[in-house]
């Protein structure tokens, strides 16, 4: 079955916005919405959109994460624990689960990107951003962010 795009109406929906900073030697401007939390069981269904070719922050996921591109590209950069490269590319359509502990970059093709991630995490740990060396500068949960608390702009 081929895959088909959607056009979903984002306008009225409430982004919290990223952006880089000279923290960060890679260019940073994505945002999020959370669409539905449910702490009691670590479950957290949002939205992120990226500019055209534009990152968001190097992270662990933490959480078994289901990815639904709706939207343009998903770039994503891994290197393996023996030093390999993998640039895997993810269009319109493509759907995508894993169980978390994967460490990468992410970023957006040339048109930017609309995507659909469901989280679950037995103890409510979404996923750790982290530094060039891969030290933990935050961790995002499912409380924090079912509460509202997350922090744009850094």
């Amino acid at each position: 079955m081929p895959a088909r795009q959607y056009n979903f109406d984002t306008s009225h929906i409430e982004w919290v916005h990223f952006a880089g900073s000279s923290r960060f030697d890679y260019p940073i401007d994505y945002a999020l919405a959370v669409l539905g939390a449910q702490p009691e069981i670590g479950a957290l269904d949002m939205l992120m959109k990226w500019a055209p070719n534009a990152y968001c922050h190097f992270h662990r996921h933490l959480a078994a994460t289901t990815t639904l591109v709706l939207e343009g590209e998903q770039h994503i950069h891994e290197t393996t624990e023996t030093g390999e490269r993998i640039h895997n590319i993810r269009k319109a359509g493509d759907y995508a689960h894993s169980p978390g502990g994967d460490v990468h970059m992410e970023r957006a093709g040339p048109q930017g990107a609309l995507i659909f991630f469901g989280l679950k995490s037995a103890d409510g740990r979404l996923f750790q951003t982290l530094d060039k060396d891969r030290n933990i500068l935050a961790t995002a949960t499912v409380d924090d962010w079912a509460a509202g608390r997350i922090a744009g702009s850094r």
